[in-house]
């Protein structure tokens, strides 16, 4: 599980092809060091599991870079963005959270449920408004002021409609984030609040259990 609070700007450093999939090769300034194998890390909303690890030589600090490796499934690469991804692209990093930990943001699974994309970026003040579009199916799920991970990203969601959503976006999150590079056009891995899953999975139970009587 994660948070959503987004523990630093990554970039893609190289991709290695699989048989049925793709190895990525991420660059970052956490402690490469300290991951350990088959740990769970976020990249841009999606869970992965460490494969292979480069940590920085000879450096010391928070500027030191190594790399980390996650396998990416064919599946993973039809359901998220991550296949979009060029060298040299951010990739929005957030390692599992520990028990103990504080949940500054709202409970994120990594599942990915599917792509949304940027539709326009209006400043009001400090702040940016961001309208993403996504398919109608997902929008059933999200509330008015509910939570939604955007590229792993926990945001809070307002002016829902058939199609599309808002979030306001404050300067800190613009500049650490994805968001601070993605344009009109853009795709972004979306995630509904889990909560919203189990509750429309009941609901369709439940109305089809009452239709089949």
């Amino acid at each position: 599980m994660f948070t959503g609070i987004i523990e630093d700007l990554g970039h893609l450093a190289r991709r290695e092809p699989l048989q049925e999939g793709q190895r990525l090769w991420v660059r970052t300034v956490l402690p490469v060091a300290e991951l350990q194998m088959g740990a769970s890390v976020a990249l841009s909303g999606a869970c992965m599991t460490v494969v292979a690890m480069a940590p920085a030589a000879g450096q010391v600090g928070s500027a030191a870079q190594g790399e980390f490796a996650v396998d990416v499934s064919a599946e993973s690469l039809r359901r998220t963005t991550l296949g979009d991804l060029r060298e040299g692209d951010p990739i929005n990093l957030e390692r599992s959270m520990r028990l103990g930990d504080h949940v500054g943001g709202h409970m994120v699974s990594g599942h990915v449920d599917g792509t949304g994309s940027v539709i326009s970026i209006v400043p009001e003040g400090e702040s940016s408004l961001f309208t993403f579009g996504v398919d109608p199916s997902l929008m059933a799920m999200l509330v008015e002021k509910g939570s939604v991970a955007v590229d792993g990203i926990s945001l809070t969601c307002f002016n829902c409609r058939a199609d599309r959503f808002d979030v306001a976006i404050i300067p800190h999150t613009f500049a650490v984030t994805t968001l601070g590079v993605r344009g009109p056009g853009a795709r972004v891995n979306i995630e509904v609040d889990v909560m919203g899953k189990y509750v429309a999975k009941l609901v369709d139970a439940a109305i089809a259990a009452r239709l089949a009587k």
